[in-house]
């Protein structure tokens, strides 16, 4: 082929909606030597059979920004690249069925307020009045969202093609990549049947085939992707003649209808209707031997699978009673790829330099608009304009393997719109990383957590208490566990609590130039031997990538300790940076840690260790523990007199035995998270995020703009103390009623937001609800009073002075 491209900037594999927004957005951001790669013609796989729904409903921020993004691209793109596009924008109302439901659309209204959404709660009598063949009589309230719709996928997906043309990209169908391999200098030469292309950067946008291309990244540092594929069914009505009578009437299409406590949306399609169901009763495919993946399943369906669906159809009918008067027309049967959390991978390729990845799209029509932003973005700048941790791939580790992919899958598709309450933990595909004393937690009472894959104690119940999954469907911090939890501050406070942390991500750091390394890795200082601090790395704009313990055990020897959930994020971020010479070794599986804290922890480990209790905070030493080899470091993220006990696996029974035996009282995460609320320590990507600078963090005392270093992100700190801040960290304590602050509820003053919270929780040590948010600067006064709007309800706040609400001055932890 005389003009095919033998060179490119970056090469996209898969020509779906995402692949080709990919390449749009690489175009727009001036990238225009870039190639798209499709086996069949564009549309072939997820995007030929899509619904092309085009909501902006979610209670994920991320996910929110993203398909918001989408809409209001699709709303101009027709114009901008001169193509004929089908979108409609009907709006949408979703069906509340009980008090908690109405929480959760309060709680997206709130969010989608603040993103410019204008969304609105209905009564069911309001609804009824715009959507006349609808049954309200048992129905608390709708949402509706007037910039819902649907679109065109096959239209959409040609007009994002052809302005990535019209600027210069080539799209090269019937060329199925067959292989990759990448060269010392971290660039690719990407194999296709038609030809070899070099390029700098890689993409797998290869839909419900991510995970077969995936495969070809292994040799250089990749891992299996983690998704699976689900059957997903919609039909398709006759004609109605009672709609387009309405239709001709209104002059435009009725709004897009979710009943999601029943799991169903229903649409207009043309003048009948449009029903998808996502069934309980669902159906995965390719997971099996007798049931393998094709080598090409371009624009082919499954046969029709009603039976699967017959009782939300009847539903659906009874909701809408016209629907009865008319046949099924058609019935769509084809693949969409889960991720075990339904959420896509968008981002960098774990493992991999120079790969990214944009598949394993769930709703891949609404996002894809947000999604090639993000996925430029993240190419061309290094980093995204939203925090988008929530699609990162690697916020998955080596826990997912495909039976975790499968059941998980399963168990989001048939709870897709299910309300994701803050102390209910999915049942599916647990256990897959276990702690040395995770038998003795159960044992105990531990009611467990899964944290990237580790299974640890939320709360620990006593003989009687309600575990089951329906005691956790509320939004408030009433339930089986309040008491419970309770208790456990309280030891933590008075006497002396231990808490069993596996998981904890361990770095090992040596060699000749650790030590300059590691001070122009992060934005500040570093310990002295024998001494501890947590050290920041910010990105170039000076946000917060991630937050570190930094523990110096002599010149350049190191030991970086980080979040569970960070493990392939800062492990990436670290081997990435250091220097020829320095080590990384990472210890994370091999090791456990308990938290052992409370004024009384001195005494309680004095009979069982022969390290020295008497040095200060902040330090460390190796001694034994109940007769074993352990690593001791005296800090307490509970924010009282504590240590963390650090030990091989086959160590740790019998240290966590004989700090029982010595008084300790377990506790869990839930008390975990109060306690260090209180102590407004931050959580990574909650309070920390790229979302905020460290100065609006609040961290500038982890920032040294005068050392000799060049750390990334230096300019724009120095740039932005100079200016001032924008945002700034805040303690509030909140007259919540029963429910705490979630993630990203709307601080207001008067009737203008001025801010959000990070995160909030009942302070049982000071008897208040506390939230940890950010503000706009002049409101970030003690004693400012403040309004923070939880689940629709705004409460009475007043900004705290700078300092923590629970011992201010840090005399219990240095005790």
């Amino acid at each position: 082929m005389s003009d095919f491209p033998t060179k490119a900037r970056v090469v996209i594999i898969g020509g779906g909606v995402v692949g080709c927004s990919s390449l749009y957005h690489l175009a727009k951001k001036g990238w225009t030597d870039c190639v798209l790669l499709e086996k069949n013609e564009l549309t072939a796989g997820s995007t030929w059979h899509a619904a092309g729904n085009v909501p902006t409903f979610s209670t994920s921020w991320a996910i929110m920004n993203m398909q918001r993004y989408s809409t209001e691209l699709y709303s101009r793109i027709a114009d901008e690249v001169d193509y004929p596009m089908n979108y409609h924008v009907s709006g949408s109302i979703r069906l509340a069925h009980s008090k908690e439901r109405m929480q959760e659309f309060e709680r997206a209204m709130s969010m989608g307020r603040y993103q410019g959404i204008p969304m609105e709660m209905w009564t069911p009598e309001e609804a009824k009045e715009r959507y006349p063949f609808l049954e309200t009589h048992d129905l608390e309230g709708v949402l509706y969202d007037p910039t819902d719709g649907d679109i065109d996928p096959a239209q959409l997906t040609q007009a994002l093609a052809k302005g990535a043309r019209d600027m210069g990209q080539k799209i090269i169908r019937f060329c199925p990549a067959t292989d990759v391999t990448q060269h010392d200098d971290g660039t690719w030469t990407v194999h296709t049947e038609k030809g070899d292309i070099a390029c700098d950067y890689v993409v797998n946008a290869a839909g419900y085939y991510a995970q077969r291309v995936g495969e070809w990244f292994k040799p250089f540092g990749g891992r299996t992707v983690p998704a699976m594929v689900m059957s997903h069914q919609y039909l398709l009505t006759d004609e109605i003649p009672e709609i387009e009578a309405w239709s001709k009437e209104s002059g435009g299409k009725l709004p897009l209808l979710r009943d999601v406590d029943i799991s169903y949306y229903l649409r207009q399609e043309k003048n009948g209707f449009n029903l998808g169901p996502y069934e309980p009763n669902c159906k995965g495919h390719w997971m099996t031997e007798d049931d393998p993946m094709p080598e090409d399943f371009s624009f082919q369906l499954w046969n029709d699978d009603l039976d699967r669906i017959e009782d939300i159809v009847t539903d659906a009918m009874e909701r809408v009673p016209l629907m009865t008067t008319s046949g099924v027309g058609r019935v769509i049967n084809g693949p969409i790829p889960y991720a075990p959390d339904g959420l896509p991978l968008i981002g960098p390729m774990p493992g991999v330099t120079n790969a990214f990845e944009a598949h394993t799209f769930t709703f891949g029509i609404a996002q894809g608009g947000g999604a090639g932003k993000v996925l430029a973005e993240w190419i061309v700048d290094g980093h995204t304009e939203w925090d988008m941790w929530a699609v990162d791939p690697r916020r998955y580790t080596d826990y997912t393997d495909q039976d975790y992919c499968n059941q998980k899958g399963m168990e989001v598709y048939g709870n897709e719109y299910a309300m994701h309450f803050p102390h209910h933990e999915w049942p599916a595909a647990r256990d897959k990383k276990l702690s040395p004393v995770h038998a003795k937690v159960k044992e105990l009472g531990g009611v467990m957590g899964a944290y990237n894959g580790w299974e640890r104690a939320n709360w620990f119940a006593q003989p009687g208490d309600d575990t089951s999954l329906e005691a956790t469907h509320t939004w408030g911090r009433s339930g089986p566990w309040e008491q419970r939890v309770k208790e456990e501050c309280e030891a933590v406070r008075d006497h002396c609590g231990v808490l069993d942390l596996p998981g904890f991500s361990r770095f090992w750091i040596q060699g000749d130039g650790a030590d300059d390394w590691l001070r122009g890795f992060c934005t500040g200082g570093i310990p002295k031997a024998g001494r501890m601090n947590l050290i920041y790395v910010s990105d170039e704009r000076g946000r917060i990538q991630t937050e570190l313990s930094c523990i110096r055990l002599a010149e350049n020897n190191f030991v970086l300790i980080t979040a569970a959930t960070a493990q392939w994020h800062d492990g990436e971020l670290i081997r990435n940076s250091v220097p020829e010479g320095v080590t990384v070794r990472e210890t994370t599986t091999e090791r456990d840690t308990l938290i052992v804290t409370g004024p009384m922890s001195r005494n309680v480990l004095s009979g069982i260790t022969d390290a020295d209790l008497q040095q200060g905070w902040l330090t460390h030493q190796f001694a034994k523990v109940a007769g074993q080899e352990a690593f001791l470091i005296r800090v307490s993220f509970a924010g009282e007199l504590g240590w963390e006990i650090h030990s091989e696996n086959d160590a740790m029974p019998a240290i966590y035995e004989a700090v029982l035996a010595a008084g300790a009282k377990p506790f869990g995460m839930y008390a975990l998270n109060s306690l260090r609320i209180e102590k407004g320590y931050r959580a990574w990507k909650g309070d920390l995020s790229t979302d905020y600078s460290l100065l609006e963090g609040g961290l500038g005392r982890f920032v040294k703009l005068d050392k000799p270093q060049d750390f990334v992100g230096k300019a724009a700190i120095q740039n932005e103390k100079q200016q001032g801040v924008k945002k700034s960290f805040v303690t509030l304590i909140v007259d919540a009623g029963e429910v705490d602050a979630p993630y990203m509820s709307c601080i207001w003053s008067g009737d203008e937001i001025v801010g959000e919270t990070t995160s909030g929780a009942w302070g049982y040590r000071i008897g208040a609800s506390v939230a940890l948010g950010m503000v706009r600067a002049d409101q970030a006064v003690p004693g400012t009073e403040l309004e923070v709007e939880i689940y629709g309800q705004k409460c009475r706040a007043v900004v705290q002075e700078d300092q923590p609400l629970w011992d201010p001055s840090n005399e219990r932890l240095r005790a």
